[in-house]
């Protein structure tokens, strides 16, 4: 909590562009979150495709894709990560597109447990597929124009960092971004990416983050 305090006093002062609070992981010490919850395990991919920036002359100050019915609801993974030990989103779409699978089961058919066992997709139940995917350079300005013009990208963070876990508000330098805006007055200091997390709402404000753009944080 003084961690938590201390902070929050240098955001009064204006030193900090986000606050903390308490949150479901606190009784945690650093190594037991991490090896919950920072899970992500970043492969090389020799074939693989990607993404390249659209030449678009101007692209729009503000998206969400939440406003266009595209983000499902926030869900809680709980400790999902300790039975899979993390994973990688290229491999989580390669398995959706192969021939065995070949779709994506809804909620109501086929609900998400945390738990360890056998796949229970039914092809009758698929309600969605994916037609491809690519990897996007780290470049802000490629994720920018990625979102504005695909739609919510994937990506993973480093949740390791304190003021990750208490995160409550306001810009965070930094996962699902489903879009950027800027508080104030459009600058490089203000701008942000809306990022969705899978702890649940009650983590971050209502189950989002927002991620400083432009910082050189990626």
């Amino acid at each position: 909590m003084e961690m938590i305090d201390l902070h929050n006093q240098e955001y009064s002062l204006g030193r900090q562009s986000f606050t903390l609070a308490m949150k479901a992981f606190g009784d945690m010490t650093n190594e037991e979150f991490m090896q919950v919850m920072n899970g992500h395990q970043n492969q090389k991919h020799k074939k693989r495709r990607v993404f390249w920036e659209p030449y678009i002359a101007e692209i729009p100050p503000t998206v969400d894709w939440r406003e266009e019915g595209c983000v499902t609801p926030v869900k809680n993974q709980g400790q999902g990560n300790e039975g899979c030990n993390g994973g990688l989103m290229d491999n989580a779409f390669q398995y959706v597109t192969s021939k065995s699978i070949g779709g994506l089961d809804s909620q109501e058919s086929c609900p998400y447990n945390a738990k360890v066992g056998p796949c229970r997709y039914r092809s009758e139940d698929s309600v969605a597929n994916d037609t491809g995917f690519m990897d996007i350079p780290e470049q802000e300005s490629a994720l920018t124009k990625a979102v504005a013009t695909v739609g919510p990208i994937s990506g993973a963070i480093d949740a390791s960092h304190l003021s990750f876990r208490f995160y409550e508000d306001g810009i965070y330098h930094g996962i699902l971004v489903v879009g950027y805006d800027f508080e104030g007055e459009e600058s490089s200091n203000s701008k942000y990416g809306i990022v969705k997390n899978s702890w649940g709402k009650a983590r971050g404000k209502n189950g989002y983050i927002k991620m400083a753009n432009d910082w050189n944080n990626h």
